[in-house]
């Protein structure tokens, strides 16, 4: 497993508590007690899954959510709120966060939430560094740019992109990624493929209705194709 989480959480005894328990389940845990730490190690270091508490001293984890989607970091984000919270869950999905835990919990079901977000993610943390000419996909930090300003991407479609980059001049079935990305069973009627693709050229290409990287194969699926160098 070895998969690298950070513990963004204020209250010492259930940050210690978190980390002990997912250390015992194969976990790396790093851990920030604040907003301005968290931050700054959410968006300088290499993390798999980033379990952020929405209030914190200094900065609200709602800013440090903002902050590392401002990034271009796709980062799964699983935000800790309090019961009565409902604003805050909204507001944290609206900015990019990936799924919210309401506060007292079990620690099984933070774990099944560790887990259904980490299936979602077949990238790990170094595994390297693609580049077709202005585009630059950092794998180990989540991260794209283009000629070095971010491009904001969220969980899934940055998941979604590096599959496709990773199998670069293949034809990948809609069904496949269905089952890998967002596991859904064979036979599964969804528009989640097609509506991610669309976001990403929207992100990634010059012009969307006609991309240069990625191509619709009619009736199959998709293709990434690299631009050549210019």
């Amino acid at each position: 497993m070895n998969e690298n989480v950070l513990v963004v959480e204020d209250e010492q005894v259930l940050r210690e508590s978190l980390q002990v328990r997912l250390r015992a389940e194969g976990y790396t845990v790093d851990t920030a007690a604040d907003g301005i730490e968290a931050l700054k190690k959410a968006t300088e270091l290499p993390f798999d899954l980033i379990i952020l508490d929405v209030m914190l001293p200094y900065r609200s984890g709602l800013d440090v959510c903002r902050g590392v989607r401002q990034q271009g970091l796709a980062t799964p984000i699983l935000m800790l709120t309090v019961r009565d919270q409902v604003l805050d869950k909204v507001v944290g999905l609206n900015l990019g966060a990936d799924d919210y835990l309401t506060k007292p919990f079990e620690a099984p079901e933070l774990i099944a939430r560790i887990q259904a977000l980490l299936r979602r993610t077949p990238v790990r943390t170094g595994q390297g560094v693609h580049e077709f000419g202005s585009i630059r996909i950092d794998v180990p930090r989540g991260k794209v740019t283009r000629n070095g300003t971010p491009i904001h991407l969220t969980s899934s479609e940055f998941n979604l992109l590096c599959y496709l980059v990773e199998r670069a001049g293949s034809t990948v079935p809609r069904s496949e990624l269905l089952r890998s990305l967002w596991g859904y069973e064979e036979g599964a009627y969804t528009r989640t493929v097609d509506m991610h693709v669309a976001t990403l050229r929207q992100k990634l290409e010059f012009n969307p209705k006609q991309p240069e990287m990625i191509f619709t194969i009619s009736g199959v699926g998709y293709k990434f194709v690299p631009p050549p160098q210019k």
